[in-house]
Protein backbone atom coordinates (compact mmCIF):
# COMPACT_ATOMS: atom_id res chain seq x y z
CA UNK A 1 0.00 0.00 0.00
CA UNK A 2 1.26 3.40 -0.91
CA UNK A 3 2.20 5.97 1.85
CA UNK A 4 0.59 9.34 1.38
CA UNK A 5 2.35 12.08 0.88
CA UNK A 6 1.53 15.45 3.45
CA UNK A 7 3.09 18.73 4.59
CA UNK A 8 5.70 18.88 7.48
CA UNK A 9 4.88 20.87 10.43
CA UNK A 10 8.19 22.71 9.32
CA UNK A 11 6.56 23.31 5.96
CA UNK A 12 2.98 24.59 7.28
CA UNK A 13 4.80 26.98 9.39
CA UNK A 14 7.48 28.32 6.66
CA UNK A 15 4.21 29.18 4.31
CA UNK A 16 2.03 30.48 7.63
CA UNK A 17 5.17 33.11 7.65
CA UNK A 18 5.68 33.75 4.00
CA UNK A 19 1.59 34.89 4.18
CA UNK A 20 1.92 36.43 6.78
CA UNK A 21 4.94 39.17 5.14
CA UNK A 22 2.45 39.42 2.26
CA UNK A 23 -0.33 40.34 4.11
CA UNK A 24 1.98 42.87 6.39
CA UNK A 25 3.86 44.33 3.28
CA UNK A 26 -0.13 44.67 1.56
CA UNK A 27 -0.97 46.12 4.94
CA UNK A 28 1.96 48.93 5.02
CA UNK A 29 1.38 49.49 1.46
CA UNK A 30 -1.92 50.50 2.11
CA UNK A 31 -1.17 53.01 5.15
CA UNK A 32 1.57 54.49 2.44
CA UNK A 33 -0.70 55.39 0.54
CA UNK A 34 -3.29 56.70 2.52
CA UNK A 35 -0.57 58.67 4.20
CA UNK A 36 0.18 60.54 1.09
CA UNK A 37 -3.46 60.96 0.49
CA UNK A 38 -3.33 62.90 3.43
CA UNK A 39 -1.05 64.72 3.14
CA UNK A 40 -1.88 66.00 -0.53
CA UNK A 41 -5.41 66.88 0.95
CA UNK A 42 -3.49 68.93 3.42
CA UNK A 43 -1.24 70.65 0.54
CA UNK A 44 -4.30 71.45 -1.39
CA UNK A 45 -5.29 73.36 2.09
CA UNK A 46 -1.69 75.33 2.52
CA UNK A 47 -1.15 75.87 -1.57
CA UNK A 48 -4.93 77.44 -1.53
CA UNK A 49 -3.45 80.31 1.25
CA UNK A 50 -0.21 80.63 -0.70
CA UNK A 51 -2.74 81.59 -3.79
CA UNK A 52 -4.13 84.28 -2.17
CA UNK A 53 -1.23 86.03 -0.51
CA UNK A 54 0.54 85.69 -3.59
CA UNK A 55 -2.09 87.25 -5.58
CA UNK A 56 -2.57 89.80 -3.09
CA UNK A 57 0.86 90.77 -2.91
CA UNK A 58 1.24 91.38 -6.96
CA UNK A 59 -2.18 92.65 -7.75
CA UNK A 60 -3.52 94.32 -4.09
CA UNK A 61 -6.02 92.63 -4.97
CA UNK A 62 -7.92 89.39 -3.66
CA UNK A 63 -8.21 86.20 -6.20
CA UNK A 64 -12.07 86.02 -6.93
CA UNK A 65 -12.87 89.80 -5.75
CA UNK A 66 -10.17 91.90 -8.33
CA UNK A 67 -12.67 94.62 -9.41
CA UNK A 68 -9.35 94.87 -11.99
CA UNK A 69 -8.92 91.32 -13.07
CA UNK A 70 -9.27 91.65 -17.00
CA UNK A 71 -6.29 94.37 -16.46
CA UNK A 72 -4.27 92.63 -14.17
CA UNK A 73 -4.34 88.88 -15.50
CA UNK A 74 -4.71 88.11 -19.57
CA UNK A 75 -7.92 86.53 -20.25
CA UNK A 76 -9.60 86.89 -17.08
CA UNK A 77 -12.93 87.67 -15.91
CA UNK A 78 -14.47 90.19 -13.27
CA UNK A 79 -17.31 88.89 -11.04
CA UNK A 80 -20.44 90.00 -11.69
CA UNK A 81 -22.56 88.35 -8.70
CA UNK A 82 -21.56 86.61 -5.75
CA UNK A 83 -20.89 90.16 -3.66
CA UNK A 84 -19.46 93.38 -4.30
CA UNK A 85 -16.16 93.35 -6.48
CA UNK A 86 -12.74 95.07 -5.08
CA UNK A 87 -14.45 94.84 -1.05
CA UNK A 88 -11.83 92.46 0.17
CA UNK A 89 -14.02 89.90 0.21
CA UNK A 90 -14.23 86.31 -0.95
CA UNK A 91 -18.07 86.09 -1.91
CA UNK A 92 -20.72 83.42 -3.27
CA UNK A 93 -20.28 79.75 -1.45
CA UNK A 94 -16.95 77.50 -2.16
CA UNK A 95 -18.52 75.26 -4.40
CA UNK A 96 -20.36 77.64 -6.35
CA UNK A 97 -21.60 76.55 -9.93
CA UNK A 98 -22.63 79.88 -11.29
CA UNK A 99 -19.51 81.16 -13.31
CA UNK A 100 -19.64 84.83 -12.66
CA UNK A 101 -19.34 84.46 -8.75
CA UNK A 102 -16.30 85.96 -6.68
CA UNK A 103 -15.60 82.60 -5.49
CA UNK A 104 -15.86 80.55 -8.67
CA UNK A 105 -13.90 82.83 -10.74
CA UNK A 106 -11.20 83.00 -8.12
CA UNK A 107 -9.48 80.02 -9.72
CA UNK A 108 -9.70 81.04 -13.06
CA UNK A 109 -7.77 84.52 -11.72
CA UNK A 110 -4.96 82.58 -9.48
CA UNK A 111 -4.58 80.31 -12.46
CA UNK A 112 -4.43 82.72 -15.28
CA UNK A 113 -1.96 84.61 -12.91
CA UNK A 114 0.49 81.85 -12.88
CA UNK A 115 0.20 80.70 -8.84
CA UNK A 116 -1.97 77.48 -9.59
CA UNK A 117 -2.53 74.80 -12.51
CA UNK A 118 -5.57 73.88 -13.85
CA UNK A 119 -8.12 74.89 -16.41
CA UNK A 120 -9.27 78.53 -17.10
CA UNK A 121 -12.59 78.54 -19.56
CA UNK A 122 -15.68 77.12 -18.72
CA UNK A 123 -17.86 77.30 -21.90
CA UNK A 124 -19.16 73.94 -21.88
CA UNK A 125 -20.54 71.54 -19.52
CA UNK A 126 -16.99 69.18 -20.00
CA UNK A 127 -15.29 72.36 -19.04
CA UNK A 128 -17.32 72.75 -15.73
CA UNK A 129 -16.47 69.19 -14.83
CA UNK A 130 -13.13 69.70 -15.31
CA UNK A 131 -12.58 73.12 -14.15
CA UNK A 132 -13.29 72.96 -9.96
CA UNK A 133 -10.43 71.47 -8.15
CA UNK A 134 -10.27 68.22 -6.97
CA UNK A 135 -8.66 66.37 -3.89
CA UNK A 136 -7.25 63.32 -3.72
CA UNK A 137 -10.72 61.48 -2.82
CA UNK A 138 -12.07 63.32 -6.07
CA UNK A 139 -13.67 65.82 -3.31
CA UNK A 140 -14.34 69.65 -4.78
CA UNK A 141 -11.75 72.24 -2.99
CA UNK A 142 -13.49 75.76 -2.88
CA UNK A 143 -12.60 79.26 -0.52
CA UNK A 144 -15.12 82.25 0.47
CA UNK A 145 -14.65 84.74 2.86
CA UNK A 146 -15.83 83.79 6.61
CA UNK A 147 -18.09 86.51 6.74
CA UNK A 148 -20.68 84.47 4.60
CA UNK A 149 -20.03 81.21 5.19
CA UNK A 150 -23.06 79.94 7.25
CA UNK A 151 -22.18 75.88 7.26
CA UNK A 152 -20.58 75.30 10.49
CA UNK A 153 -20.64 77.52 13.14
CA UNK A 154 -17.54 79.06 15.16
CA UNK A 155 -15.22 79.32 12.52
CA UNK A 156 -13.10 82.67 12.51
CA UNK A 157 -10.91 84.41 10.36
CA UNK A 158 -10.61 85.87 6.98
CA UNK A 159 -11.13 83.14 4.53
CA UNK A 160 -12.17 79.50 4.50
CA UNK A 161 -11.31 76.45 2.41
CA UNK A 162 -13.38 73.66 2.20
CA UNK A 163 -12.51 70.40 0.36
CA UNK A 164 -15.30 67.77 0.65
CA UNK A 165 -15.76 63.50 0.55
CA UNK A 166 -13.24 62.79 2.62
CA UNK A 167 -13.43 60.01 4.66
CA UNK A 168 -13.62 60.33 8.67
CA UNK A 169 -10.23 58.66 9.06
CA UNK A 170 -8.79 60.99 6.85
CA UNK A 171 -10.33 64.06 8.42
CA UNK A 172 -8.81 63.18 11.79
CA UNK A 173 -5.54 62.64 9.97
CA UNK A 174 -5.65 66.24 8.53
CA UNK A 175 -6.72 67.74 11.81
CA UNK A 176 -3.96 66.66 13.32
CA UNK A 177 -1.55 67.93 10.75
CA UNK A 178 -3.33 71.12 9.98
CA UNK A 179 -4.72 72.29 13.50
CA UNK A 180 -5.60 70.37 17.02
CA UNK A 181 -6.82 67.26 16.14
CA UNK A 182 -10.06 67.92 17.06
CA UNK A 183 -12.82 67.81 14.46
CA UNK A 184 -15.12 69.94 16.15
CA UNK A 185 -12.34 72.76 17.41
CA UNK A 186 -9.86 74.87 16.31
CA UNK A 187 -9.49 76.46 12.57
CA UNK A 188 -10.19 72.56 10.75
CA UNK A 189 -13.77 71.37 11.58
CA UNK A 190 -15.59 68.59 9.50
CA UNK A 191 -19.15 68.35 9.01
CA UNK A 192 -20.97 64.97 7.61
CA UNK A 193 -22.47 65.25 4.13
CA UNK A 194 -25.78 64.36 6.22
CA UNK A 195 -25.53 67.60 7.75
CA UNK A 196 -27.89 70.39 6.37
CA UNK A 197 -28.72 73.96 6.70
CA UNK A 198 -27.01 76.87 7.78
CA UNK A 199 -25.05 77.34 11.38
CA UNK A 200 -24.49 73.61 11.98
CA UNK A 201 -22.08 72.72 14.99
CA UNK A 202 -19.52 70.03 13.77
CA UNK A 203 -18.77 66.98 16.42
CA UNK A 204 -15.99 64.86 17.24
CA UNK A 205 -15.79 62.16 14.61
CA UNK A 206 -15.80 59.06 16.78
CA UNK A 207 -16.32 55.55 15.08
CA UNK A 208 -17.48 57.20 11.36
CA UNK A 209 -14.17 57.17 10.39
CA UNK A 210 -15.79 55.23 7.12
CA UNK A 211 -17.92 57.58 6.54
CA UNK A 212 -17.42 60.75 4.34
CA UNK A 213 -17.03 64.69 5.58
CA UNK A 214 -16.76 68.04 4.51
CA UNK A 215 -13.63 69.72 5.79
CA UNK A 216 -12.83 73.49 6.03
CA UNK A 217 -10.06 75.26 7.62
CA UNK A 218 -10.19 79.03 8.15
CA UNK A 219 -7.31 81.43 8.09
Amino acid sequence: MKKQAGFTLIELAIVLVIIGLLLGGVLKGQELINSARVKNMAADFKNTQVFIYGYQDRFRAIPGDDAAAAAHVNGATTATTGGTVGNGLIEGAWNSVTTTDESFLFWQQVRLAGFAPGPTTFATPADLALYAPKNADGGRIGVQSVSGFTKITGMSGAYVICSDAILGSYATQLDTILDDGETSTGSVRAIGVAATGAGVTTATINGAASLTYTVCMSF
